[in-house]
């Protein structure tokens, strides 16, 4: 160990010297620099990479930043190699401070690529040092605050995740995170995109971030009114500041009916009516049983063109949960198939719903008594693939209605058998299915 530690510090200490003494593009020594960027960069071509890492080495030490900017990205590609071929703890984290060293000098020899480096170096820090909770905050943290809206989606996420793990070991408030959450969605939200692929991979990094954000708990509805209940006292006008509230408190659970809620929202509305503040009244009114008000305000969250498919998505789910559980099971349907096509995560707890609503449908005394069974236990299915968390929840659904199946005696009484195909109709909705039996 301290031999490869004395080699990486002589080759720091030989390129610094080269750096400062170099003549041209390729240093006072170009031939034998020239010589060993084509040596290494032919075995590179080749994929040879245990020949051409020495050759690399070799390079590095004598040609200085200038000579090519590969010689950067492919001795991180190098070191990348190395590190997962040694055991050593020690040698793979000097491996790490040589790997972030390139991005650095990268970075000080071609500031034009800064951006796309500087968002490089944070990834390597997440792959290699993202256990380590308070360096991905203070590292991490310097580039997101450098690059602010071009911060690349895993880095704004880790970020966050750094800062809940340093909540939970009581090294952080949750005024901290509350405060990591609003900067690293506002630059998500202000990111550019180049194309409608990036504004869909936006959207997606903003619904991750919020799912965190939510399934933390560090956002508690006790934590939000002790942190933010002086402020609106103090600012009740502030549009900024009760938009904040609204948002945040609709991610929490059971935290529609405090009083902090119903000011920040009527707030909210008064100063700038939008879909964000509608959704805060749907919630409003939701909680105190304001069935039709509710559904008004949700109805009108979602046709605002403001919103984009991401908080469609998620609106179009609350409307079918909402709806299901206050028994309008056509607007429920209707809304969960929505969900279903935006996606966004909300695609399986859609089809739970419509599974849902056909198990619990009222089909008459014919095949259909089971048909609905069968429905329900296709759009189960369908959950359980299309989202992991909450496979297991389909899966009991599954095991539920499946108690109803027929007996195949009973399906044959009807002309029916194992694996046909039938379509059901009944409570206003139709589907084609399977045919089981016990």
């Amino acid at each position: 160990m301290k031999k490869f530690t004395l080699i990486f510090f002589a080759v720091m200490a030989v390129f610094a010297g080269q750096k400062l003494s170099a003549q041209g593009k390729y240093g006072a020594d170009s031939a034998e620099c020239i010589k060993y960027l084509s040596y290494y960069q032919e075995y590179y071509k080749q994929k040879n990479y245990d020949s051409a890492l020495p050759n690399w080495r070799k390079a590095y030490s004598i040609c200085p930043a200038t000579a090519s900017q590969n010689m950067f990205v492919h001795g991180t590609t190098l070191m990348t190699r190395v590190y997962n071929q040694v055991k050593d703890a020690e040698h793979k984290k000097a491996i790490v401070d040589t790997i972030l060293m390139l991005q650095d000098q990268r970075m000080a020899t071609y500031p034009k690529r800064r951006q796309d480096i500087l968002n490089n170096k944070g990834q390597y820090m997440i792959n290699y040092r993202g256990a380590d909770a308070p360096y991905i905050y203070k590292n991490v943290g310097a580039i997101v605050d450098e690059l602010g809206p071009n911060s690349n989606g895993p880095l704004l996420v880790n970020l966050l995740q750094a800062s809940i793990s340093m909540y939970r070991e009581n090294q952080l408030s949750a005024d901290d995170v509350i405060a990591m959450y609003d900067k690293v969605v506002e630059h998500v939200e202000n990111a550019t995109a180049k194309s409608d692929a990036e504004k869909e991979d936006n959207q997606k990094v903003k619904a991750t971030i919020e799912t965190i954000f939510a399934d933390s708990k560090v956002a508690s509805c006790d934590n939000l009114i002790a942190i933010f209940g002086p402020r609106y006292q103090a600012e009740p006008d502030n549009l900024a500041l009760v938009s904040n509230i609204v948002k945040l408190m609709n991610s929490a659970d059971d935290c529609a009916s405090n009083d902090l809620y119903l000011n920040a929202v009527t707030s909210m509305y008064k100063l700038d009516p939008s879909f964000r503040s509608a959704f805060g009244l749907y919630r409003l009114n939701a909680a105190r049983g304001n069935v039709a008000d509710a559904a008004r305000y949700l109805e009108e969250a979602i046709a605002s063109p403001e919103s984009d498919d991401a908080t469609d998505a998620q609106y179009y789910y609350e409307m079918a949960a909402f709806c299901y559980k206050n028994g309008m099971r056509g607007k429920a349907a209707e809304a969960a198939r929505k969900a279903v096509d935006l996606d966004y995560g909300y695609a399986g707890k859609g089809y739970l719903i419509l599974g849902n609503l056909w198990a619990s449908a009222t089909c008459g005394e014919t095949v259909d008594k089971w048909a609905r069974y069968w429905a329900a236990a296709d759009y189960y299915q369908k959950a359980r693939n299309a989202d992991p968390s909450v496979a297991d929840e389909a899966a009991s659904s599954i095991a539920s209605v499946s108690r109803y199946y027929p007996e195949a005696s009973e399906a044959f009484m009807y002309d029916i058998t194992k694996g046909q195909s039938y379509t059901v109709s009944c409570g206003g909705m139709t589907a084609t299915t399977t045919v089981r039996v016990q």
